[in-house]
């Protein structure tokens, strides 16, 4: 990957974004690139903790029935459209959509710019083989990579407090979660002000894919929305679009739903967030 001018970067940060919002959730409508120069411009502000939420249409099913989830996504300092489904129909509603930013895609991203910018990064998920596999791999591809610490996702409650110290003494710039919703966004939201680091971002199944267990689709596949289709039946699947046929179905039905509305030029009807 070509190395990213920090002339770019600053100039990609300084664009006004605008906002869409779909299903109650509202989206910064950036491209990949303006994403990874707002995540540098927070690891280079001064010290805060900040949330990136990559969301695709299960994220927005999800939040209708549990409020905890709905609370953290709408906590995120960058809320980005990680699924074409939510893509289209952003701007199906006559909404602004760039494109989509996949979270696998923006993490591979944000370690490249780490690398060329002497970044500290943790990662925290997967099993303990997959993580050791993405510190290697991490190393080699990203020379100038600090890597502040690590562990797998396979702890309980009463680690929690302890994790959390680890990390915020790690002194991290960008923590990564390889874990499943609901479960990372609620966690990374309940911790964040103690965690004090300036990216703090779920990434699902990505560290598998990073670390080469797991094989993406081809591109053309994914550019046309059909990742869900090809995915691995398995909690790694989080790393793309892998959406069950309900969740699919009740996507369409409550995003359909709100396009007529919104093309009628009416509000959106209240969600439910029981």
């Amino acid at each position: 990957m070509p190395a990213t001018r920090l002339q770019d970067l600053d100039e990609a940060s300084m664009k006004p974004t605008e906002k869409a919002e779909l299903l109650g959730l509202s989206f910064d409508t950036v491209t990949m690139e303006t994403a990874v120069a707002r995540c540098l411009e927070l690891c280079r502000a001064p010290r805060a903790s900040h949330m990136i939420i990559t969301a695709n249409a299960s994220h927005l099913c999800m939040m209708r029935r549990d409020p905890e989830l709905a609370r953290a996504c709408r906590a995120g300092h960058l809320v980005v459209a990680d699924g074409m489904s939510v893509v289209w129909a952003l701007r199906v509603s006559g909404q602004p959509a760039p494109e989509r930013v996949a979270g696998v895609d923006l993490m591979a991203r944000l370690l490249a710019v780490a690398g060329e910018h002497q970044l500290r990064v943790y990662f925290l998920g997967a099993r303990r083989e997959v993580v050791a596999a993405l510190v290697e791999r991490s190393r080699a591809q990203h020379p100038g990579l600090e890597i502040a610490g690590f562990r797998d996702g396979y702890f309980g409650p009463e680690a929690h407090q302890a994790i959390v110290e680890e990390i915020w003494a790690s002194g991290a710039h960008m923590l990564f979660v390889g874990m499943p919703t609901p479960f990372k966004e609620t966690w990374c939201q309940r911790h964040r002000h103690r965690l004090d680091i300036p990216v703090i971002m779920g990434v699902g199944g990505s560290f598998d894919v990073l670390a080469g267990f797991i094989k993406r689709a081809p591109r053309w596949v994914q550019s046309l929305g059909l990742e869900w289709f090809l995915a691995p039946p398995d909690g790694a699947a989080q790393a793309v679009e892998a959406l069950p046929l309900a969740t699919n179905s009740e996507f369409i039905w409550l995003a359909g739903r709100e396009i007529i509305a919104r093309r009628l030029g009416r509000l959106p009807a209240a969600h439910s967030h029981k």
